[in-house]
């Protein structure tokens, strides 16, 4: 039984425009010790599907149809409100978030408190789900912050006293408090440099074997999961457009988004070549494209894939494409 299985989820906001699409038919599983890696341009709906699954989502947020099944348990339908927005307060998320699904979010300055410690901060996420003394939870920040390579004197430090890096590690730490089985990591090294990225991914990966965990790895950067993730799903518009084992995915690619995206990253082992940009720009999900949602930006765009949306293909490589012509794609040559 997989850890994680997501079904058909399809995600909307409501805003004074209309409907954002945000997120559309979306399936994937994951399961324990496994890391997937979602990626995709910005505001392809890849923190809408993290924040999803954990049910963290705003008011205005919609649940048009699908389930999250976590445990062999659905998670999502309980939570529903008959007009299809999310119960934010009941009580069997609320126990389930940290201990079981924890998040690093994006930009750990703001999602701490800036005028409280972040000792303070990690010792109350632990004693709001763990009957312990204070001492104890001191004892496990301690614990913690050693894991991830933080001094412990730098417990009673506000957040801007941290640097970027410490910050993003002290959000590992947090998320860690109770050895969840699934951690979301929103762009967990976003603003860090080349080598302070390496180092919080080496620590992520580390802990996540000490542990066996799944993660979910959400970045438009390619290369961050190159090394480190399982799978793949390669979002663009709230669609998944290739999903799959990640070596299936960067060897075979069956998608012409996945190839254009890969495109614009350099291969430091391959032929050098220059890199190749995706013309025009994200569509507006208020109003999407007929058809499969890429095709204004596509190379390989027939008259079909104006008019009529894709349906996944399942490859003889193992992944999967939602594409037309993903065998042809797949194959490179002119079709």
């Amino acid at each position: 039984m997989a850890l994680l299985e997501v079904k058909n989820l399809t995600l909307h906001f409501k805003v004074s425009e209309g409907w954002v699409y945000a997120v559309e038919d979306v399936n994937f599983t994951l399961d324990s010790g496994e890391t997937l890696g979602l990626v995709g341009e910005s505001g392809c709906g890849k923190t809408t599907l993290g924040y999803g699954i954990s049910q963290l989502l705003p008011d205005n947020a919609h649940v048009k149809g699908g389930k999250v099944i976590f445990k062999g348990k659905d998670i999502l339908t309980p939570s529903l409100k008959k007009n299809g927005t999310l119960n934010g307060y009941l009580p069997a998320i609320r126990e389930l978030r940290w201990k079981e699904i924890s998040m690093i979010f994006q930009g750990a300055m703001n999602a701490f408190n800036p005028v409280q410690k972040v000792g303070e901060q990690i010792i109350e996420a632990i004693r709001v789900h763990d009957k312990v003394t204070r001492q104890e939870a001191e004892d496990r920040v301690i614990e913690l912050y050693k894991l991830v390579g933080i001094p412990e004197d730098r417990i009673d430090n506000y957040p801007h006293e941290y640097s970027g890096g410490m910050r993003q590690r002290a959000m590992i730490a947090m998320a860690l408090v109770h050895n969840p089985s699934l951690i979301i990591a929103d762009e967990p090294t976003t603003a860090l440099d080349v080598i302070m990225q390496r180092r919080i991914l080496a620590e992520i990966e580390k802990i996540q074997k000490k542990f066996n965990m799944a993660m979910i790895i959400i970045t438009h950067d390619v290369s961050v999961v190159a090394n480190v993730a399982d799978k793949i799903c390669v979002m663009y518009a709230g669609r998944i457009m290739e999903y799959g084992n990640i070596k299936d995915v960067f060897k075979h690619s069956a998608n012409p988004y996945t190839k254009a995206l890969f495109g614009g990253f350099p291969n430091l082992k391959g032929e050098r070549k220059r890199l190749a940009s995706i013309p025009g720009n994200p569509p507006s999900l208020v109003e999407p494209p007929s058809g499969c949602r890429f095709h204004p930006r596509c190379k390989y765009a027939k008259e079909i894939c104006k008019k009529e949306k894709p349906k996944m293909v399942t490859l003889p490589s193992g992944q999967q494409s939602l594409c037309h012509f993903a065998k042809e794609v797949q194959g490179g040559g002119e079709f």
